[in-house]
Order: structure tokens, then sequence, then C-alpha cells
């Protein structure tokens, strides 16, 4: 290629179908002064294929600086509740220093801040008016007017419901018993207004912002009117409505279009006729902050592919970015937040470094900024297809090793490419691969993170030409040990998203298949035994009933035959074989990988909160003279109770388990589950408890599935009834005549009605629905029509069922009696076993091992609520916590170990 010219002096407008640009951007700016200097007559051209960029666009930064906000704030009043005497030091220091303050300068001060609070904001409207930007001005009137509901909501909150500490951090005496607003009403809308329509980020409107704020502070400190944790609590809110309402409604946008980049090529000395846009589709996933591509015409000499990054690109994926930082161990990840500058350079350091390494990489020839908010790479062009564009036939073996001889050539100096998909592969027109995408790759990488390159081009190549070519390729570039190296780091976490993607649609793929597989055996058993029972018509019942009796059993055998033929391995799986193949003694045990999994992290959370709430209402009850007072005939009722609860769960499993299964065991497997309850999720691990016993005791896995997914179908229908039946007696017990439900009971109902037309009204909500109880609850009603032919089991199913909540009734019944003295007013069965079935409901959604803290905060909270004393209240959930779920976990390890030895689970 010819070395770029100077910049060639031509003359260019934007064409009328480019996107419409909001007037004063820095981009323009440069393209504008780039173009004034320029005064031939030849126009540059930008493809009519371009996409439209919107005109506003929602910032993940935006999103950032609200959750920010939004933690901050939380933090302001988890201070202000339990640090009570670093707030009462804090007042009182600066009360002292602010009172040697002369009175001149306080009055000035407040002056000059109440005036200038007003005329800022209404100059500055006057500036962007004046511009034409007047989209911005009504961005800050609306943060401005949300942040007054807010402020008015937040005086009402710590008026009303917060504690004394936070009232005394927020408020300030005043005469007449009276006390200052926690939120100063006019100072956060105009922090609001001012933030939204971009103050902060002009320097000289910026500054006489702060100053406005500092004096008006000042003045109000001095002056008594508020307090430094009402100060700093106004500006967080005022900041954090201004970027959720940026969020909400969108930013202008400003990134820059295909003009702006012709006029910055010409900045740097290139002559561009035309610039098309090379990937029209929005890119995702791992890929979507890779930046816009471009392939530009000069005037003379060969093409060149452009990319170009943004702000907006540049925050793509941020979430995700620090979740993979903080979950993933050993891995060295790329800065989260990442300047364009570090960005820009980052990228042509591993351009360069590829191509030192011997590696066909892009060439970078040049870089340049595009205004502040963008830069651009300029590379040569190769042209070509990715691997994911090319068809299978198109894929040879000699193209597959071409890959991994770039890998090889980047590991060789270290280098991960840490991208390794099928965009990430491009093959000329001659054959020739080549590696792209290197923005996110590592030099001087380490061991862990070149053996997860290896695995994830096997699996990119896997898919593509399946497990025995891959590894093929692999043995002949990089040699077994390399491969054999990679085998702990096969697992799905080690490898991006788009990858983890494609291998999560091809195991739905599998499942669909064994599922069909299993049901066609089924039909075929079921039309040969309804033909076996027309013949025994004829014949005697006693053999008609053996002859029944064998054609079940070999429809059984007929479908466990049929899944095991159609059960396929999954990829990673085969790729491990192939490799074992040729080193049989390889470690295939997987690397850990994972910090901390999404699940411990909600569990620990959640988990704090209810404890928090819990603590709170256990902390003011006196449990020594409690204890004293506890009437232990009670205390061992709870305990009976608790006991039959195991039975009773026995039956509501095994009524919808039409095979003959062990009443013992499944009590047995019950008690277990209570272990099971305090590792897992109450919702959890109970169902895969009872599907897992189930199986090995003889039932297919599918069938399995359907008894506990029916049992749980009607267990829940069961819970909603009786829960409106109570609700409903609760309401009546005061007015038997009218039989008027009460008031909250209706409220539930019509919370519940609106959320259900909620969900049906949303496409997304629906689908997301639809899709999940579909999935939860497959093959449910074909095993309910083999339960209802059998009238006693389903009696036992929902007999179960009513006297499992029966004795868990009685058990806090007798929790609470057992702590009732002579004055505690009596509850009616209706309402505790409303409490009940609201706390049990709380539990099973709680993302906490056994439901802990939301199911003690719930049943606490519903005792009071229905008349029980604090004092009685939190000890007797405790005593039903402790008889429920804290007592059985010693005999639950028991009979799992022993049902674990004896094969039952």
């Amino acid at each position: 290629m010819q070395p770029p010219k100077a910049a060639d002096a031509s003359d260019a407008e934007p064409r009328p179908d480019s996107p419409r640009r909001e007037p004063g951007t820095d981009a323009e700016t440069l393209a504008g002064s780039t173009l004034a200097g320029s005064g031939t007559s030849q126009a540059e051209r930008v493809s009519g294929d371009e996409p439209l960029l919107p005109a506003r666009v929602h910032r993940p930064s935006d999103l950032l600086r609200l959750l920010i906000g939004v933690l901050a704030v939380v933090v302001l009043f988890s201070v202000a509740a339990f640090a009570h005497g670093t707030t009462t030091g804090l007042e009182e220091d600066i009360n002292k220093g602010t009172g040697q303050a002369p009175d001149l300068v306080i009055k000035l001060a407040g002056l000059v801040s109440s005036i200038a609070v007003l005329l800022v904001p209404v100059a500055f409207a006057i500036e962007r008016l004046i511009k034409r930007d007047g989209l911005r001005i009504a961005d800050g009137v609306l943060a401005a007017v949300l942040a007054h509901g807010v402020t008015l909501a937040a005086d009402l909150w710590v008026a009303k419901s917060a504690s004394g500490t936070i009232r005394d951090a927020l408020t300030q005496p005043q005469p007449g018993d009276v006390v200052t607003d926690p939120v100063h009403g006019y100072l956060a809308p105009v922090i609001a207004y001012m933030t939204a329509v971009g103050m902060a980020r002009r320097p000289r409107w910026r500054v006489v912002l702060w100053v406005v704020l500092l004096l008006d502070a000042f003045a109000m400190l001095v002056g008594g009117y508020t307090t430094p944790f009402s100060i700093v609590l106004t500006v967080l809110i005022g900041w954090t409505v201004a970027y959720g309402t940026l969020y909400a409604v969108g930013s202008p946008n400003v990134r820059p279009t295909g003009q702006h980049l012709m006029a910055g090529l010409r900045h740097v000395g290139f002559r561009p006729v035309t610039a098309m846009r090379a990937d029209d589709a929005p890119d995702a996933g791992d890929q979507s902050d890779r930046g816009r591509r471009y392939l530009v015409s000069l005037e003379d000499g060969p093409p060149l592919d452009v990319t170009v990054v943004d702000r907006e690109q540049q925050a793509q994926g941020f979430f995700y970015r620090v979740w993979r930082r903080l979950t993933l161990r050993g891995i060295t990840q790329r800065r989260s937040i990442q300047s364009l500058r570090q960005a820009l350079e980052q990228e042509a350091l591993l351009a360069y470094a590829a191509i030192a390494a011997g590696a066909n990489a892009p060439k970078l020839i040049a870089t340049s900024e595009l205004g502040p908010d963008a830069v651009m790479l300029v590379y040569e062009h190769i042209g070509g297809r990715t691997l994911d564009a090319l068809e299978d036939a198109e894929i040879t073996d000699d193209l597959v090793r071409g890959a991994w001889e770039q890998v090889k050539a980047l590991q060789s100096r270290r280098i991960a490419h840490r991208r390794l998909t099928g965009d990430a592969i491009l093959v000329d027109r001659f054959g020739t691969v080549f590696v792209t995408d290197l923005r996110g790759g590592e030099i001087a990488a380490g061991d862990l993170v070149l053996r997860m390159d290896v695995a994830q081009l096997l699996t990119t190549t896997g898919l593509r030409v399946g497990p025995e070519r891959a590894v093929s390729a692999a043995l002949a570039v990089l040699g077994p040990d390399a491969v054999a190296d990679c085998l702990p780091l096969l697992q799905p976490i080690a490898l991006s998203r788009s990858t983890r993607a494609q291998l999560r649609r091809l195991a739905r793929e599998r499942s669909q298949r064994e599922r069909e597989a299993v049901l066609e055996a089924s039909d075929a058993a079921k039309r040969a035994r309804a033909e076996g029972a027309e013949l025994s018509r004829k014949g005697d019942r006693k053999n008609a009933r053996k002859s029944l009796r064998t054609e079940k059993q070999a429809e059984k055998r007929a479908m466990d035959d049929a899944l095991e033929e159609a059960r396929e391995e999954d990829l990673l799986s085969q790729i491990r074989r192939e490799v074992l193949l040729i080193r049989p003694q390889a470690p295939v045990e997987p690397v850990r990988l994972e910090r901390i999994k999404p699940r411990t992290l909600i569990s620990f959370i959640a988990g704090a909160i209810a404890a928090y709430f819990l603590i709170s209402q256990v902390t003011e009850a006196d449990f020594g003279a409690v204890v004293e007072q506890a009437e232990w005939g009670w205390v061992a009722a709870a305990l009976g109770f608790s006991a039959l609860s195991y039975v009773a769960a026995a039956m509501s499993l095994l009524g919808f388990v039409p095979e003959r299964v062990s009443f013992g065991r499944t009590v047995l497997a019950q008690v277990a589950g209570s272990f099971v309850k305090i590792v897992a999720p109450a919702a959890v691990g109970g169902v895969a408890l009872n599907t897992r016993f189930l199986q090995r005791s003889g039932v297919r896995p599918g069938l399995a599935v359907a008894s506990v997914g029916a049992s749980q179908l009607f267990g829940l229908g069961c819970h909603i009834l009786l829960l409106g039946a109570f609700g409903y007696l609760t309401g009546t017990e005061k007015t038997p005549s009218s039989l008027t439900p009460s008031r909250t009971v209706i409220a539930g109902l019509l919370t519940v009605a609106v959320l259900v037309l909620v969900v049906t009204a949303i496409p997304f909500l629906r689908k997301f629905v639809v899709t999940r109880v579909r999935s939860l609850f497959a093959g449910v009603v074909p095993r309910m029509l083999d339960v209802v032919q059998r009238p006693q089991k389903l009696l036992t199913g929902i007999g179960g069922m009513l006297l499992l909540t029966g004795v868990f009734v009685m058990c806090l019944d007798a929790s609470v009696r057992a702590f009732s003295g002579p004055d505690t007013p009596h509850l009616s069965y209706a309402s505790i076993a409303v409490v009940f079935l609201a706390g049990n409901a709380l539990g099973s959604a709680a993302p906490t091992p056994g439901g802990m803290g939301a199911v003690e905060g719930a049943l606490t909270l519903g005792l009071i609520a229905v008349g029980l004393p604090k004092e009685v209240a939190a000890p007797a959930v405790l005593l039903f916590r402790l008889m429920t779920l804290w007592l059985p976990v010693l005999p639950g390890w028991l009979c799992f170990n022993h049902l674990t030895r004896k094969g039952q689970l």
C-alpha cells in the first residue's frame, strides 16, 4: 500500500438521509473544523446502508451512577441509624466551627446563594435555548419534578416511620416544637436539574454550580436550618434522580457518524471516498463492545477497515465484566471501567504484538481520536468471511489447522486472545486464516488463561466440524500435552457467553430428542398393551392380570431402552473422550474457577436483610423472663406435631406416584430433606431430593419429575385455596352475621389480579412465565391422568397435603401457647393458619436455604399484626423454627447418609 498522502482540500455536506445530530456536539466541532479548511468540489460519500443512529440512547454509565447513588443513600441512612454518637459529634464540631463566622459573612452568603440558586439554572436554560438545545432543558425540568416528589416522600417517611436516630441526624429542632425538613425541598430539584442538563460537564458552569452549592450549605448550616447529613442526602437524591431520569428517557446521542469518520480520516492524512458499515446488525453478548466497523475506499490505494469505538460501547457489558471479575478466581480480567485512550492503547499494543509473534492479524496503520467521546483504529483491509459465515462444507481440515497455527504463534509469546469465537477467526479469499478482535486480549498471560484459549478454540471448532476433527487438528499443531492440559478448563464457565449460549441450545435439542424417543416407545408399548388386553378378554381374569403386569414391565423396559439409545453426550464430554484416547492419564477434574456463585451471593444478601429485620424484632424481647414462664407441655406438643409433619409429607408425595414405593423409606427421605433444606433454598432442595429418591426407587426419570411436579402443582393450589379460605374466615370472626371478608384479603386478591393482568398484558413477561411453568410441570397432565384412575392414591395425596398444613398450624399454635400468659390474647386457628400460610409462601420464594430470615420475619410480623404481643410472638416463632428447621437437621443428616449408603439417594 502507498503511504497516506496529505489531506486533500475538499468540502463535504451531510447527506439528507444521515441521522439528525444534536447541535453543538464535540464530534461535529471536529468535523466542521476539518471540513472548513478544505476547498475542492469533490464530496465525500457515506453509504446509505449505514443504520440511522437513534436520537437518544440509554447509557449504561447513567444506570451505574443511579445504582451508586442508591447505594450511597442506603449507606447514609445506615450510618445515621447505627452511628448516633458519630453523627452527634460531627454536628457539634461543625456548629462550633461555624459559630465563629462573622454575622455579615453569614448573611451575605445566604443572600448570594438564595439568589444564585435560582438565577444560575435560568441562565443556563437561556444559554441552551439560544443554541437550540431545548431537549436538555426538558430533561432537566422532568428530573427536577421527580426530585421534588422524592423529596416529599423522604420527608414524610422520616417524619412518620424512621427511627429516632435517623430523625435526629437529618433534622434540627426549631422554636415552637417543630423541626427542619430532612431534605431541602428546593435544593434537591435544582441539583437534579443541573445534573440532567449537563452543567457538570462544562468547566465554567461547573465552577459556578459548586460555588452556589457550597455557599448555600454554609448558610444553612451556620443558621441552624439543616444538618450535615441532610445536606449530603439532598445532594444524593438530586444526583440519583437526575441520572435515573436520564437513563429512563435516554440521553441525546453524540456518537460519531460516518461523516465524522470521513473527517477524522482526512485529519490523519487519508483521502476517503466512501465509508460503508461492515456490520449492520447490532453486536451482542461478549462482542458488544468491539466497536462499529466501516469499509472505507480511498481515492488511490486499497480500501481500509476502520473500527470506531465510543464511550457507549465502552460501557457495554460493564456489569457482566464486574461480575466475572468478582466471581472468577485466578483469571485476570481487563478493567471494568476503561477510558477510551486506554482501550485504544491496549488494542494497538495487542495488534503490534500479535504480528511480531508471527500470527496473521490485521495490520494497524493509524489511530486517532474523534473528539473526546470516540476513537478510531485504521487497519489494512483483509476481506474474506468469518468462521461463523462459512458453510460447513467450506471448513476444511487445513482451515482448522490454520486457526490452531495462529493460536500457537500467539501463545509462543504468551499472548492470550480471550475471545476465540467464530467471529474472531477470519478467512480471506486465498484460505489464509487471520485472528481479529484482539481488544479483549492480554500480553504476558498466565498458564491458566492460555489454557482457556485452547479450551475455547476446541469448543468453537467442535461446534462446526465435530469433536473428532477439532481434536485432531489441535493435536497436529499443539501436540497432545498442550491439548490434554486444557481438559480441566473445558467447562462452560471458562467459555465465552456466545459459546455458552450455543451449548445450552444444543442441550435443549438433545433433551427434546430424548423426550420424543421415550414418548414414541411409550406409545408403542401402550398400543401393544391395548392389543394384549383385547386378546386377554377372551381368557380368564387371572391370566389377564398376570399378562397386564408383564406388559407394564415390558413397557417400562422399552422406555428405559429407548432413553438409553437416545441419550447423547454433550460436546464437551465428546471432546474430553477424544483427548483421553491419546492421553488416558490426562487430568480431567475441572479446575474450580468460580470464587462465588450467584445463588450464594443472593442468599447472603437476602439473609442479611432478613436477619436485620428479625434482630430488630427480637432484641426488644426479654427472653429470660419468657423462658422462665414457658409451659413445657406445649413445647412437647410442638415437637410431636413437627414429627408428624414428615408422615404427612410422605403421604402427599406418594399420593401422586402410581408405582409401588416403600412408605417407610419415603418418610426417611422427607426427614433427610430437613438436612438438604439447610444447604439449598426451600423450593429447590426438597424437589431435587424427592425426584432423586423416586428415581432410585424404580420410577423412570421422566415420571419421577412428573410426579414431583404434580405434587407441587396440587400443593400450590391447595395452599392458595386454604389461604383464601382462612383469610375469609379471619375477616368474618368479628362479624359472623355479615360474612364480610377482611379488607386485607380483598386487597391481597386485588393485588394478585392486577399482577396477573400485568403479566398477561406484557408479551415478554407472559412468555417468561409460560416458559418457566411449562418446563416445571412438563409431563404433569399425563401423570395426573394415571393418578386419577386410582382414587385411593389421589385421596392419599390430597389428604397428606391437608394434614401437612394442619400439623404445621398446630405446631405454630402450640409454640404460641407455650409462651402465652394469662393476659395474652387468644388467637383463633384461622388467624394462625393465615399467618403460617403467608410466611411459608414467602419462605418458598426466598432464595435463602430453608427460607431463613424471610420466614422468621414474616411469621413474627404476621403474629403481631393479628394481635399477639411482640414479647410473645418473637420467642414463639423461634420455637416453631427450632422444631421444624433446626432440630431435624441431625436426624436428617443421619437419614441422608443411610439412604445414600442404601443406594436410595
